[in-house]
């Protein structure tokens, strides 16, 4: 028969290992609850820079309609470049 000395140290033994594979969970556990809460997080930071550039590019396309357009076109012409529009007598009709 097993003594009691030797039946203390196996429950002992036991209680530990339990333990130790309770605690590797909870840390396990902890560390994945951790990581998704910062990826979360990453998502949110990622998500309104997106946001943002989308924003960005919708000004960047309304400013090259406006530098784009033939009004403003017509008066750098004129007015920085000294340029008019050709008489008739300027234009040769080719056939």
């Amino acid at each position: 028969m097993e003594s009691k000395k030797s039946k203390r140290l196996k429950f002992t033994c036991l209680w530990i290992v339990m333990l130790s594979l309770f605690l590797g969970e909870l840390f396990f556990y902890t560390w994945c609850r951790v990581n998704n809460v910062n990826l979360g997080y990453e998502v949110a930071r990622e998500t309104e820079k997106k946001t943002k550039l989308i924003a960005y590019q919708e000004n960047l396309k309304i400013e090259l309609a406006r530098l784009k357009s033939p009004e403003r076109i017509a008066s750098i012409a004129r007015e920085q470049l000294g340029l008019s529009m050709p008489r008739a007598d300027q234009t040769i009709v080719i056939p």
